[in-house]
């Protein structure tokens, strides 16, 4: 006769005790703990904390800077580059009168100058400027009531003589403002005109 072992029990094996097992654990969560705390040390700990916002900073000349942001407004110094003022008008001494009002507003303008013999009378005044000079030729547009053409500097340069000089801006002053007062925004104390925003690089 066979002996039979009772159903559904099975030989036991031999197990680890409670202890061991909770001890095993316990070692790799502190290893595992370890190393992460060391990774993060390592990279420098870095935290993320809320951004405050700098306050404005005025700038001598009466423009303020925004820290915060990507341009800024700063003073504009129209005695920093020099206006060359050419009769294009067909009416004589107006390009003297218009020297004078801009100089009178703080500009730097040397003595006015004739169009070269055979440029076309100009209607519409146009305001020209060098390489660099853009800012500055915009300026002068709206000192001028921003009607007028605004580009860069032909090539000849249509004057008597062919030459801006120091200038680098050319105003070719058409009929429409010939002998008139100036329309835009008043010069400002030590060749401070109003302020403009300027692109920070």
């Amino acid at each position: 006769m066979s002996q039979q072992r009772p159903r559904g029990s099975r030989p036991s094996l031999p197990s680890a005790s409670n202890g061991s097992l909770g001890a095993a654990v316990a070692v790799v969560a502190l290893l595992l703990g370890f190393l992460i705390l060391r990774d993060v040390r390592a990279d420098g700990g870095t935290s993320v904390t809320p951004a405050t916002k700098a306050p404005e900073v005025t700038v001598p000349g009466g423009g303020t800077t925004d820290p915060n942001s990507s341009s800024s407004t700063a003073p504009f110094n129209i005695m920093g580059f020099k206006i060359q003022v050419a009769n294009a008008s067909g009416i004589a001494g107006s390009a003297g009168d218009m020297t004078g009002r801009l100089q009178a507003r703080g500009y730097v303008v040397p003595e006015a100058k004739n169009v070269a013999p055979g440029t076309a009378k100009r209607l519409k005044t146009g305001v020209y400027y060098t390489v660099g000079c853009e800012a500055n030729a915009q300026n002068v547009a709206a000192v001028l009531g921003g009607n007028v053409d605004l580009g860069p500097m032909p090539n000849p340069v249509p004057l008597e003589d062919g030459n801006i000089g120091e200038a680098c801006v050319l105003i070719l002053l058409g009929t429409d403002l010939s002998n008139k007062p100036l329309a835009g925004a008043e010069g400002g104390p030590n060749g401070i005109a109003a302020t403009t925003t300027v692109p920070q690089q």
